[in-house]
């Protein structure tokens, strides 16, 4: 058998589990099965020679590609809206049939997924990489371009974020509620003062993609800049209605009914630090959205 039918067979053998890799670090299907296919055309280019552990080199090269997909990605976050290009659908590409993206999709818990995208690029990586596929210290710092000491610092401080971020204490809910109440009021009423006071001064408002195509920049950082942009939607305000997202006290604007955009804060020390724009109906479709009374009080 010669060497190029032989990796295509060896590659494909392994596909499930790079794919596997890829969404964990990326988040998304589509995004995943991207990472995949380039993964394979760097690895056609180069072949195998002098490689002993073929699973973990072709983990490796995956885990390349998706960090240069993720700080893209960061690169976009702070690009205007008109600078961004729309989206295009995968070209060439297989795609495995919507069970067993199903299947892909619930491996992963949702809350994870949200804490993982509050990570760094490198971070993601090495956490993901170390913590979920037991890849060394010393084949994930070539990736990340630090030491092995690096690699294993960058997924240590990720590990504890991602432990902090996935307790939500039930003592916590009410707090979540006062603040953001006195946010959402404070920006139907347009009162400059009691929006600040909500809000942290480095407060970070991120938009994904659906949201930033209403003029939302995808990043806006800094309370005067948020409050700037929440005044702009006061409009809106009157219909937005308090509820859980994923666990954690957020809001919503409905349409027939349904979500159209989703709030999720979070909150620390009684100030809101961060806001999350969600627009994406397939994002919406996935987020754990509950009444506040539908959880036991605290």
């Amino acid at each position: 058998m010669d060497q190029r039918k032989w990796l295509t067979e060896q590659f494909q053998a392994y596909r499930g589990h790079l794919r596997k890799v890829a969404y964990r670090m990326l988040g998304s299907v589509n995004e995943a099965d991207d990472a995949v296919q380039e993964s394979w055309v760097r690895i056609s280019r180069t072949g195998v020679d002098g490689v002993e552990n073929l699973a973990g080199w072709l983990t490796t090269i995956v885990g390349r590609v998706c960090l240069d997909m993720l700080r893209a990605r960061q690169s976009r976050r702070e690009e205007s809206l008109d600078a961004l290009e729309p989206e295009r659908p995968v070209v060439g590409v297989t795609t495995p049939d919507m069970e067993q993206d199903a299947i892909l999709a619930d491996s992963v818990g949702l809350a994870l997924l949200v804490i993982l995208e509050t990570l760094t690029p490198a971070e993601r990586v090495a956490y993901v990489l170390h913590d979920m596929f037991d890849l060394p210290f010393d084949d994930i710092a070539p990736i990340v371009g630090r030491s092995s000491e690096a690699a294993r610092q960058i997924a240590s401080r990720a590990r504890r974020r991602v432990r902090g971020g996935r307790k939500v204490p039930e003592a916590d809910r009410a707090r979540q509620k006062e603040v953001v109440e006195a946010f959402l009021a404070a920006s139907r009423n347009g009162d400059f003062d009691a929006l600040i006071a909500a809000l942290d001064p480095d407060v970070v408002l991120r938009a994904d993609r659906v949201a930033a195509r209403s003029k939302v920049a995808l990043e806006i950082r800094g309370a005067s800049a948020v409050v700037k942009r929440a005044r702009a939607y006061s409009g809106g305000a009157p219909s937005t209605r308090l509820l859980l997202v994923n666990g954690t006290v957020g809001a919503a604007w409905y349409q027939d009914g349904q979500p159209v955009v989703v709030f999720a804060y979070t909150v620390e020390d009684r100030k809101i630090v961060e806001i999350e724009m969600i627009a994406d109906p397939e994002r919406l479709r996935r987020l754990d959205l509950a009444a506040l009374d539908d959880l036991p009080s605290p």
